[in-house]
């Protein structure tokens, strides 16, 4: 909705996380923009509320309290087994109206981007999508937005000042969920379906869940990153001997897929995945900002390079000049 004087503006309050559910199950995203959420709220001393929307009643809705929730919308319905961006986004929509909340996080997931983006046209308001920040103005009390643009050059902050809710989309593993407080308690409101006759032209015959990759980036506690600077496929099996020793998992920079010395499902970036693990060790990556968008959260950062001055090596926590080629090795003998 578009506003055109500060009356309306104050009528909207809240930030509202659409919960990502896979199989009627609350998937651990939602906890990622829980935090997200909780910050932006505590900002502005408003509170947090979840959108559930699911065929039958979800398991622990209250896990979402300990995480940072103050309140919980559920919608269940037969219907919603699967996934109906349509049917989905007409509920939500029909909630914002009644709720007004200021503020409408999702994630950047598949699911996420199907039905966001419905969503904001209805509601006709903004959406900046694959935000890799996200903060409040301090003079406007607006949500800035921050999300790579001109294809990862640079970084840019959106804002929506004339329209609510405002709504951003966040990659999984970006954002960090807070540590949960099982001691937390809030509301659980329950509202209706009210589905119109969307399902009699389309239903779902069949879900089919993909299994998991056997390239876990997401969950690896330590992941060993090769670039350019491995120079071939070859490099790569160093690093896997690496991966090996360390219990870790084996990533890519784009220029490394590219050249075609790894698979796809090893790439982290703009364009590959998302991490945010404990220790990553990038070797021989320069650090390009649709790489570093994909791994910048990490706990910690080590970077081995020739070059000192790389993006990579300036923003490593741990910076080791020399050859990759001499150092792993040597850190393969000594574990």
């Amino acid at each position: 909705m578009r506003i055109t004087n500060l009356n309306e503006k104050l009528q909207y309050e809240d930030v509202w996380v659409v919960a990502e559910m896979l199989l009627d199950k609350i998937h651990p995203v939602t906890y990622e923009l829980l935090g997200a959420a909780r910050a932006l709220a505590d900002y502005g001393a408003s509170r947090v509320g979840v959108i559930v929307l699911c065929s039958k009643e979800p398991e622990n809705p209250t896990d979402l309290f300990a995480f940072g929730a103050d309140k919980v919308i559920i919608v269940t319905n037969p219907q919603l087994k699967g996934f109906l961006d349509e049917t989905e986004a007409e509920i939500i929509i029909r909630l914002i109206e009644k709720y007004k909340p200021e503020i409408v996080l999702g994630a950047a997931s598949s699911r996420g981007r199907a039905l966001i983006p419905r969503i904001a046209v209805k509601a006709n308001c903004g959406l900046t999508a694959d935000c890799t920040e996200l903060g409040i103005d301090f003079e406007s009390g607006d949500l800035l937005q921050t999300r790579p643009a001109f294809g990862g050059n640079i970084m840019a902050i959106i804002r929506s000042p004339n329209h609510r809710p405002q709504m951003a989309t966040v990659r999984p593993g970006v954002m960090k969920s807070i540590t949960p407080d099982y001691s937390r308690k809030g509301e659980i409101i329950y509202e209706k379906a009210k589905l119109n006759n969307q399902a009699a032209f389309k239903r779902i015959i069949e879900s089919i869940t993909k299994e998991e990759n056997a390239v876990n980036l997401t969950q690896a506690q330590i992941i060993i990153a090769g670039g350019r600077g491995v120079k071939g496929a070859e490099g790569f099996d160093l690093l896997r001997e690496l991966a090996a020793k360390t219990g870790g998992a084996v990533g890519a920079s784009r220029a490394a897929v590219d050249s075609g010395w790894i698979p796809y499902e090893h790439q982290i970036g703009q364009t590959g995945q998302t991490v945010q693990t404990g220790t990553y060790i990038a070797c021989g990556i320069s650090g390009q900002i649709q790489h570093l968008v994909g791994m910048q959260s990490s706990a910690l950062i080590i970077a081995i390079d020739k070059n000192p001055d790389t993006p990579m090596m300036q923003m490593a926590d741990i910076a080791v000049v020399g050859d990759l080629f001499e150092i792993i090795p040597a850190l393969v003998r000594e574990i």
